[in-house]
């Protein structure tokens, strides 16, 4: 492993001992069924680390083939602010089960309801599928803000990885559809870039965890033959002006560090508030990956921190146009 000097000590051992468990990585397991199921299994086999201070409802969006899980904190009794939140799995892999304790843990600190929403995964489903799954799952939220006690004008989009370039291009269709205000959007090192052309997604093909080769196969399922537009592949897009105020993080042992270190510059040139923070010694997935140690645990506090302010402050709004 090439980067492995570039790696943060204290998120070593966990991604050695993925490798250990799984020579190569998951993406070692060529087949993509196989591989789900194999991750899914090994999920489930994880001991139960329910927060018995979030309650979890589980809901199927009426009319549609959509189910959502919502987490509320349990002594809620009044309306909160809401975290939309999309999973990430490169637009191949995961489930909203799978991020239980990732969406648990914003609930509980933020107080938040979140409400995290199972859409439909390639290759089975190509673009546009995962797409329109996750807005219309981000309009069902806004719509029924009353009933799972969301508060409607405090309302943030929350993902990572692919869930990070889908929480863009979800805040993009709203932006152009005139769909639900959004109060921040918090794409963590979002896929974005369907092209790999930036050093660093040539860096990153050795790591075991997130690499160039598995971006790549993951483009490919996910586009299936279509040429990218700026709905798939955000980075493609022209205009960011108007939306949402943005938080992204990266690590500097991230395949997307380049890409998403650009498209923050993009945002702040178009007039979109970014706060943006590049971790030294973070591997793609790591603060998940190896919650203990003390970067791992810094990451989450800057999320929640930064979710905490959009949420009960005042509203920041964007540029609405990019001058010129």
């Amino acid at each position: 492993m090439r980067q492995r000097p570039l790696i943060d000590p204290d998120m070593l051992p966990a991604l050695d001992a993925r490798l250990a468990a799984f020579p190569g990585g998951f993406n070692a397991i060529a087949d993509i069924i196989e591989r789900r199921a194999t991750i899914n299994a090994l999920k489930a086999a994880e001991p139960a680390t329910g927060n018995p201070r979030v309650i979890q409802q589980d809901l199927t969006v009426q009319g549609s083939h959509l189910s959502v899980r919502v987490y509320r904190p349990a002594t809620a009794t009044t309306s909160l602010p809401g975290i939309y939140y999309i999973h990430g799995g490169g637009m191949i892999l995961g489930t909203v089960a799978g991020e239980d304790a990732a969406a648990a843990l914003l609930c509980e600190q933020v107080q938040a309801v979140v409400v995290s929403v199972e859409y439909r995964l390639a290759p089975e489903h190509p673009y546009p599928a995962a797409l329109e799954d996750c807005y219309a799952g981000l309009v069902w939220t806004y719509d029924n803000a009353a009933e799972v006690g969301i508060a409607r004008d405090r309302l943030a989009i929350y993902g990572a990885s692919a869930g990070g370039g889908l929480t863009i291009a979800t805040a993009l269709a709203a932006r152009d559809r005139g769909g639900p205000p959004l109060r921040l959007m918090m794409p963590i090192y979002p896929m974005v870039d369907d092209r790999h052309e930036t050093p660093s997604s040539h860096e990153i093909t050795d790591i075991g965890i997130w690499d160039r080769a598995a971006s790549v196969e993951a483009w490919n399922c996910y586009l299936a033959g279509q040429p990218a537009d700026r709905y798939a592949a955000p980075a493609r897009e022209d205009n960011l002006s108007a939306l949402p105020p943005a938080f992204i993080d990266v690590g500097t042992v991230d395949l997307f560090r380049d890409e998403d270190i650009a498209f923050a510059q993009r945002l702040l040139q178009a007039g979109v508030p970014t706060e943006l923070h590049v971790h030294p010694g973070a591997y793609h997935g790591a603060e998940s990956l190896a919650p203990d140690a003390e970067l791992s645990q810094r990451i989450w506090a800057l999320r929640v921190n930064a979710l905490k302010r959009a949420l009960t402050g005042p509203a920041v709004v964007s540029a609405r146009a990019v001058d010129g």
